[in-house]
């Protein structure tokens, strides 16, 4: 039996710094901490990265409370408000607006999910919107925040919150939490890349200074180029642009004039769609779009005459085609970020992503083989991740009844996946949201966007005939009571995130 220790790991390399570089780099450097492992991370200044300010989910506290990181000091280093969820405007009707929260709609009042219940007075228009009886989404609505209750009593307490920060800032946030716990960060471009001739291993990178960093596992985070997952090892693209055709975007920070409120806006437009991301200094906005329906300058001018505030800097041109690798590891290179693969960030999936890359390494780590069948576990994975949200958010487009514009009727009629159709075509028959047993979103993410966008059940649990509909009316009126309620009692937003070192670049004191 060989000696353990020479199977072991003992040098990785990453490329590429930003959001994915950094965050790769510091949970590496945590949890391998003790470890005869030597971790550095190459990258160029030179090299500009995409962060344009991100909006995060959930899971984004998870990462950050694994590496014993203090969440105030991450929202006053990084710019960070608070996100509660998503506001859809626009997107099944124009003049729609529905949101989609960390939470969960009303409460269980009897045998069957409360959504029947809902639907079953919603069809006698006997209810109120759906979003009426989720606290997340009242509370965000009026501009309002607190930490959810560590031991709910009540369904009220039973949501999430994520971030909408500054992603460079988050970059370099971790740069230094890394760095302080050893990883080493080397100034340069990469050139070449030396592989073994016998196992088509990389052996080492080559740097424009002449010096070469050998290792044992290499972590790509070159971005969209791909530099060792493809430009090296060719290990291919599945191209999912006919899922999901936005293929370009123009980002513009601007100047905080209205409400920093705690949540992100997407407004459908013509070819794409629009974000509002309010951080503490200025506001993210984006048009994502397809070229093949709108021109860029057309595209530019639709986003800068919807600003609502003067510009910060000058518009940035992202290029960019849906989709994945073949494989995210291969051979002794994992791809992390978008040089793994990218899906619009419709639902803030991008970071969400980058962390499940992580955190499946770390859980399937190799030794110096690094075994197909490690590596074919975390493809499997991660295909299944990227997958799911892809159906996820071609859910957003083909559950439209817009008729105004090409985009929106093509996509309406494309034919989907057989994964999307089966969820879509259960709820609509049965009310029913078939369950991942793995997967980013889970049921409560589906029935916001269904019926925010007008996909109804045509038939409800029969259990709902166990209670009366006067009955089904008294417990939808006690839960949305009590959500007002509480939310009245709830702090404003702006007032909690001042409490966690909220500086405001321009943000009046007084916004609510």
């Amino acid at each position: 039996m060989s000696d353990r220790s020479d199977r072991q790991v003992r040098s990785i390399v990453i490329v590429g710094g930003g959001t994915a570089g950094w965050m790769t780099a510091a949970a590496l450097a945590h949890k391998l901490s003790g470890l005869d492992v030597s971790i550095t991370l190459v990258e160029s200044a030179e090299i500009g990265t995409v962060g344009v300010g991100e909006a995060t989910l959930p899971q984004i506290r998870d990462f950050n409370r694994s590496l014993g990181i203090d969440e105030a000091e991450m929202m006053a280093r990084t710019a960070a408000t608070i996100k509660l969820g998503i506001e859809f405007c626009d997107w099944g009707r124009i003049g729609d607006r529905y949101f989609h929260p960390f939470g969960a709609h009303g409460e269980a009042i009897g045998p069957a999910d409360f959504h029947h219940y809902w639907a079953k007075l919603n069809a006698a228009g006997d209810a109120a919107p759906f979003g009426d009886y989720c606290y997340p989404i009242v509370a965000a609505r009026n501009d309002r925040f607190a930490l959810p209750d560590a031991e709910p009593e009540s369904g009220l307490s039973a949501y999430s919150y994520a971030f909408q920060f500054d992603a460079s800032l988050y970059g370099v946030f971790l740069a230094a939490f890394a760095q302080e716990r050893g990883t080493k960060r080397v100034e340069g471009k990469v050139v070449s890349v030396r592989t073994d001739g016998e196992s088509g291993f990389i052996a080492a990178i080559a740097l424009e200074s002449g010096g070469e960093i050998a290792g044992d596992l290499f972590v790509d985070c070159s971005g969209f180029r791909g530099l060792l997952i493809e430009q090296e090892l060719e290990t291919g693209y599945e191209d999912w642009s006919g899922y999901l055709p936005c293929n370009r975007a123009w980002a513009v920070p601007c100047a905080i004039e209205g409400p920093v409120g705690p949540y992100t806006r997407s407004t459908a437009r013509t070819a794409g769609w629009q974000w509002r991301i309010p951080l503490q200094h200025r506001i993210g906005n984006g048009h994502v779009y397809c070229d093949r329906y709108i021109g860029d300058q057309d595209a530019l001018d639709q986003l800068m005459t919807t600003l609502e505030g003067d510009p910060l800097a000058d518009p940035k041109q992202l290029f960019f085609k849906t989709g994945k690798r073949r494989r995210l590891w291969n051979r002794n290179c994992v791809a992390i970020g978008l040089s793994g693969g990218f899906l619009e960030p419709l639902e803030s999936t991008s970071i969400d992503l980058i962390q499940s890359g992580i955190v499946n390494l770390l859980a399937l780590f190799p030794e110096k083989d690094c075994a197909a069948r490690d590596a074919d576990e975390y493809n499997r994975l991660m295909d299944l991740e990227f997958e799911r949200i892809r159906d996820f958010l071609m859910l957003h487009y083909v559950a439209t009844q817009r008729d105004d514009a090409a985009l929106w009727r093509d996509m309406r009629e494309m034919e989907w996946p057989d994964s999307l159709a089966y969820k879509i075509d259960a709820f609509r028959r049965r009310g029913i949201v078939p369950e991942y047993e793995s997967g980013l979103f889970q049921p409560p993410s589906w029935l916001s966007v269904f019926i925010g966008q007008n996909i109804l059940p045509q038939s409800v649990d029969p259990r709902t005939d166990r209670m009366t509909a006067d009955e089904i009316a008294a417990q939808l009126r006690r839960i949305r009571a009590s959500i007002s309620g509480a939310v009245e009692e709830t702090s404003e937003h702006l007032a909690f995130i001042a409490g966690h070192g909220a500086s405001f670049g321009g943000a009046r004191a007084d916004v609510a």
